[in-house]
């Protein structure tokens, strides 16, 4: 990437003419008062404190409560585009769904070569006691955040898959409901496809893989590790929206081979978790012996078919960005398709030409940990100092196989509103699917995120980044 360079602006496209999915949009625009958008941005802003919607930030001194700044202006996908993003999304869920099975029972997909065996063998999140332990409805991943980018009209990539305790889907929410109660008039003139539906789904899909022998009144909670962790409000808020019990390791044991949550009348049996703790920190009998915020015992519980646990233990194998570079073979295998989503470009640095390359190219590169997450232990070579590149390079000569690298794409810009006016920002989309017996739900929407910082391509929160609403339109 190039000083200067041309980025496709999902609002301007590349000649500076406004593209058919904004055209109402800009049409309103241009008859609002600036300063009066200026003003509903502050609103929304106290509004978002007031609510709570906060998120910890961890490695410093205070762990500070932050708000993520939020951006009135909506980014809009067309009915079109949305279709070719289902389907790309529910030919991915599924193969991810499948091969996690599969690398848990016959392990053909490594028989057949296709994904090398030292790679599953060597993972830390490869989990050998899920071995031949039968998920209820064959289940892996009930809940999927794919993050996206894109590059140009029509071409769009899968940047990770979070398969393991997948973040942001309230933000979605409360962004969607903030745009509701500050311009109505909009969604009365532009058919928005809505999300509110998000939680009702949730809980009928999770509902719809409740283990073979589910108690006389099935029940469903989210087991949080507390208030401490970053996404707290979000477990707070879906628990509120389901109508679930919000539980911690402390309130729930193991009586009579079931999980039961401790109430006012005693305890009460639990069918279904949501959980939003890691894998090393479930049981301690089985896993991390300090944990505290899991529940002993509970994995015997699960692998004995009595609980279901979602998302399940070991997914994370899945969303390992070594594994992610071995998607396209991985769809193909498990449904004989074409990838209909696109990966982006990826060396694997625990192989010796592609560190070689790497390491030449260091300063073109994006460069990211296998397990890493939330925009830590990441470099992006365009934006880093000559000191943060050799500071790299010695990590990645110490342990290569920690690693990946990945061209620096010219990413997608929408609108943020500046006192200047609209300024384009680089962005990233995360939405959400739902999976059961039932099959793939994709919410029509998703957690735009997008970077306040002009010129930066990091959208995390706790980077920097901050968030839109999400808007898909009806039928064009």
């Amino acid at each position: 990437m190039t000083s200067g360079q041309k980025f496709f602006d999902e609002m301007r496209g590349i000649n500076d003419v406004t593209r058919a999915p904004y055209d109402a949009y800009a049409s309103w625009f241009q008859s609002e008062d600036p300063k009066g958008l200026i003003k509903e941005a502050k609103e929304a802003e106290a509004f978002f404190r007031r609510t709570g919607i906060t998120f910890n930030v961890y490695g410093q001194a205070d762990a500070e409560e932050r708000l993520i700044p939020f951006d009135i202006v909506p980014r809009i996908i067309s009915s079109k585009e949305w279709a070719l993003l289902a389907k790309g999304i529910d030919q991915r869920v599924r193969a991810i769904n499948a091969f996690l099975y599969d690398i848990y029972h016959r392990q053909e997909i490594l028989r057949a070569g296709r994904v090398p065996k030292e790679l599953i063998a060597r993972n830390e999140a490869f989990l050998p006691m899920m071995m031949g332990v039968e998920p209820p409805g064959g289940i892996y991943t009930h809940i999927v955040g794919t993050d996206l980018v894109r590059t140009g009209e029509s071409e769009f990539f899968v940047l990770e898959d979070n398969a393991r305790t997948p973040s942001g889907v309230s933000y979605m929410l409360e962004n969607r409901e903030t745009m509701l109660q500050m311009f109505p008039e909009l969604f009365s003139s532009i058919k928005v496809r809505p999300v509110a539906g998000y939680p009702t789904a949730l809980h009928a899909s999770l509902a719809a893989c409740m283990p073979p022998d589910p108690s006389p009144e099935p029940t469903v909670a989210i087991l949080t590790p507390g208030i401490h962790n970053s996404a707290y409000f979000e477990h707070a808020f879906l628990a509120d929206n389901m109508g679930v019990e919000l539980v911690e390791g402390s309130d729930l044991r193991v009586r009579d081979g079931r999980i039961a949550m401790r109430t006012t009348r005693g305890y009460k049996p639990i069918d279904v978790i949501y959980r939003r703790v890691d894998d090393d920190f479930l049981d301690p009998l089985n896993f991390n012996p300090g944990s505290l915020l899991g529940v002993p015992g509970i994995f015997d519980v699960y692998r004995a078919g009595r609980i279901t646990i979602a998302n399940a233990p070991g997914t994370g194998i899945s969303d390992d960005k070594a594994i992610y570079s071995y998607m396209p073979d991985i769809v193909e295998f498990y449904t004989g398709e074409n990838a209909i989503l696109k990966n982006v470009p990826t060396w694997r640095c625990s192989e010796p030409e592609s560190l070689a390359y790497v390491l030449d190219h260091l300063a073109e590169l994006v460069v990211k940990e296998v397990h890493g997450s939330g925009g830590y232990g990441m470099l992006v070579g365009p934006a880093a100092s000559r000191k943060e590149l050799e500071q790299f390079r010695a990590k990645l000569q110490a342990k290569p196989g920690g690693y990946i690298a990945q061209p620096t794409l010219a990413l997608s810009t929408v609108p943020i509103l500046t006192k200047a006016g609209l300024a384009p920002r680089h962005v990233d989309l995360r939405p959400f699917a739902l999976f059961s017996p039932n099959g793939v739900q994709l919410i029509p929407g998703g957690l735009t995120r997008v970077a306040l910082k002009k010129g930066s391509l990091v959208v995390n929160s706790s980077q920097g980044g901050g968030t839109k609403d999400t808007w898909v339109l009806e039928d064009d």
